[in-house]
Order: structure tokens, then C-alpha cells, then sequence
């Protein structure tokens, strides 16, 4: 059985599938969410494409560095869901941006802000992880821009051939690119903070 975690379009992935299958072998496209801190704590979510039984074999392996494995359908439907959740982080990390600017912009002291929105509807884990380091401006680690470009261009190309509208994801898109013209492609995707306090100097 093969597993491959890396993040790639599901086009490529049915098509190692069906490569794996004229070599006898199975292949499960099982792209993770966690980043870098998950897989050292153990604590990353599989989602999983391809053979039900392939991936049953191998689970056993994958629960020593994952805190979740979800089986999502056939080659290519772990692909699919990765670019789901890629989705959802483009807008929670942009809005997690411009609360920390407005924050900022109000005069307000952003780790009282942070312990009077987080326990409510406004938490996630990017507010959790993310919205200290972004109201200092420190963006020198995490999970890289320059990547996050590559998995936004894999979904965007998907929903051109599937017909869903990204608006959103788009526009993100977009203002990763500007972080980038800034030399941030290897700052963590919270550094779209960093492009609201450029523009909001000028």
C-alpha cells in the first residue's frame, strides 16, 4: 500500500491510483492538516482517498503520528477535502488578519481583545495560535505562504473544472500574492496581517 501525504490536485491522484493498481499495489491519496506541530506532537488529521481496505490496513501506522483519520471516498476524495480545508483557512486566517489590525487601528491591547473574543463564537484555532504572534508581527515560522499559493492554485483550478464559486478564496489568493511581492513567501499564511499594516501605513 502506498501512501502519499502531500497535497497535489486529485487529477494526479486517481491517475497514481490507477498506476499503483496495474502494479498490484493500492494507493491512498492522504493529504493532512496540522502542520509541522501536528506531526511532532502526533496530532495530525488524515483525510483519505482510495481503497477502503487499503487504508484499513495501514491505519495502524498512521494513528502513531495522526489524531484523526477519516476515509473520504474514492482516488482523488482526500484531495478534494484537503482543498476544503484549505478553503475554510484562507477566510478564518483573513479575518483573523484585519480583527487584529482594526484592534490595532482602535487603540485597543490586542491580549485583551484576544481574552474577550476567544471564548466565544469568534475562537478557532488560528485565533488560538495565530493572533498573539500576528499582532507582534512575527510571521517567521508555521505554515509558508509560498505553500499555501501552491495548494490556493490546485483548489482554484479544481473549481474551475467543478463550477464552484470562490469569491472569497480568490481575493485571498490575491493578497497572499501581494505578501509575497513583500518577501514573505516563507512567512506563515498569518502574515496577511502584515499586508493590512503595509497598506495601512502608507
Amino acid at each position: 500500500v502506498i501512501v502519499d501525504h502531500t497535497t497535489t490536485s486529485a487529477k494526479v491522484a486517481r491517475e497514481m491510483a490507477a498506476l499503483a493498481e496495474e502494479g498490484g499495489r493500492s494507493f491512498i491519496d492522504a493529504p493532512v492538516s496540522g502542520g509541522q506541530a501536528g506531526a511532532v506532537s502526533g496530532q495530525l488529521s488524515v483525510m483519505a482517498g482510495g481503497d477502503a481496505r487499503a487504508l484499513a490496513r495501514v491505519e495502524p501506522v498512521l494513528r502513531s503520528y495522526s489524531k484523526a483519520i477519516k476515509y473520504m471516498g474514492p482516488a482523488g476524495s482526500g484531495q478534494l477535502t484537503k482543498m476544503v480545508n484549505q478553503i475554510a483557512i484562507a477566510g478564518v486566517v483573513q479575518g483573523l488578519a484585519e480583527a487584529v489590525h482594526f484592534a490595532k487601528k482602535a487603540g485597543l491591547d490586542t491580549d485583551a481583545v484576544l481574552d474577550a473574543v476567544s471564548k466565544g463564537a469568534a475562537q478557532s484555532w488560528q485565533m488560538d495560535n495565530r493572533w498573539k504572534t500576528a499582532a507582534a508581527g512575527q510571521f517567521d515560522f508555521g505554515f509558508a505562504v509560498d505553500w499555501m499559493r501552491k495548494d490556493l492554485g490546485l483548489v482554484l483550478d479544481e473549481a474551475g473544472s467543478n463550477g464552484a464559486r470562490l469569491d472569497m478564496t480568490r481575493l485571498v489568493d490575491s493578497y497572499y500574492d501581494e505578501v509575497q511581492q513583500m518577501g514573505g513567501g516563507r512567512w506563515d499564511t498569518s502574515s496577511l496581517a502584515a499586508r493590512l499594516d503595509r497598506s495601512g501605513d502608507r
